[in-house]
């Protein structure tokens, strides 16, 4: 019998500093924002045992255990964000054993589930952010999770993860602060986006964008863009999976004749199957957060956001940390050659680095599916320095 997860639940840190305001890559800086985040385990004494993990570009801060209600989130906390989306990875005896560490998972500035995103109040004007939300670069998520890593008192991480978009953010923190890491677990990810992604990315855009419904972001009080959205995230969904895994999961889908927006009927399980998952993305994601995190994917420059002179100069400030860097064979959103580009890099930079292929059927998405098959290596590498500390 399996173990039912533990009850979780969100806490917010709100930063208020008119004096030393977060700075922004593009646009002013900002110097009011709340970051939502969930905490696993304890800190020891010198708080020397946290983990900061990343999300992807759709998650959210409840990485583990069940949380079923997060206030004032107009109806997106919905069943499917219950159970934490690495619960697998996190908790006693896991990949992140919270008898040794303390895992903190903060949803990203400009989200939408509790941090500060275009769907907030803005307390200058009262009302919704919408489009006039700032611009947001990577490196701005990235620093203002420093904030928060400040507010705990947390000076040095033992470990920073991320998967997917979230490795962006891993390798950010690892350059942008060398100082402040000293394992960093990039999974699924890359150095860059890549021109398929790039692609992928544009279409979501325009998808959202040529919604009538969008208004140029002003939808809060209207009908919102959820044709657009749900293409956006059909678009996407077909990346994250294997098409052997597509397969074997539209079989289970009862295909529906009705035609969804015109005289098209569909015949096939996988065209009812994706038409679910852009339908049931809608009632649980924000089409402005989606837009802004889109945009930062587009513009992400790992060079240029780590404050470095050119390729060479990225990891030479990374020599005292340890890299475990996974890839997935059948991979179809960051293929093995951008782990691979990445790997040569970091050892060009004389960066301790291990390199694990991950062997499975399940596309992108086996990071969050097969624990089993990332479990061991993380623990190797964790407790290793761990016991070194």
């Amino acid at each position: 019998m399996s173990q039912l997860p533990s009850e979780t639940r969100t806490l917010f840190f709100e930063f208020n500093d008119p004096q030393n305001p977060l700075p922004m890559r593009v646009g002013p800086p900002l110097s009011r924002f709340t970051l939502a985040y969930e905490m696993y385990g304890r800190m020891n004494a010198d708080r020397s045992n946290v983990v900061l993990l990343y999300h992807a570009m759709t998650g959210s801060q409840h990485a583990a255990g069940l949380n079923t209600s997060v206030e004032g989130l107009d109806g997106r906390w919905t069943d499917e964000l219950h159970e934490g989306w690495w619960d697998g990875f996190i908790g006693p005896g896991k990949a992140l054993d919270t008898d040794k560490f303390c895992v903190v998972c903060a949803n990203y500035l400009g989200g939408c589930y509790g941090s500060t995103g275009p769907a907030s109040i803005n307390p200058e004007t009262g009302a919704r952010w919408g489009p006039s939300f700032p611009v947001l670069r990577m490196c701005d998520v990235v620093e203002s999770q420093m904030k928060l890593l400040d507010h705990l008192g947390v000076q040095k991480l033992h470990a920073v993860v991320g998967a997917s978009l979230g490795g962006f953010l891993a390798l950010l923190t690892a350059t942008r602060h060398p100082d402040r890491v000293r394992i960093v677990l990039p999974i699924g990810t890359g150095t860059e986006t890549t021109i398929h992604q790039r692609l992928l990315n544009f279409e979501q855009v325009t998808a959202i964008e040529a919604d009538p419904h969008f208004q140029g972001g002003d939808y809060y009080d209207a009908p919102r863009p959820d044709v657009g959205l749900a293409l956006a995230r059909r678009i996407a969904h077909k990346t994250f999976i294997s098409p052997d895994a597509l397969r074997v999961r539209a079989r289970e889908e009862v295909v529906s004749q009705r035609p969804p927006h015109g005289w098209y009927e569909m015949n096939h399980p996988v065209e009812s199957y994706m038409l679910h998952q852009g339908q049931k993305f809608v009632r649980r994601f924000d089409a402005n957060s989606y837009l802004r995190i889109l945009d930062a994917w587009q513009w992400f420059d790992l060079v240029a956001e780590a404050g470095a002179k050119d390729v060479r100069d990225l990891f030479r400030p990374c020599r005292g940390q340890d890299f475990l860097v996974f890839s997935i064979d059948c991979d179809h959103t960051f293929e093995r050659k951008e782990q691979e580009k990445l790997v040569r890099l970091l050892k060009q930079a004389e960066v301790p680095v291990m390199w694990i292929t991950v062997h499975s059927d399940k596309g992108h998405d086996s990071f969050l599916l097969e624990p089993r098959l990332f479990t061991p290596h993380i623990q190797a590498v964790l407790n290793r320095r761990d016991d070194d500390a």
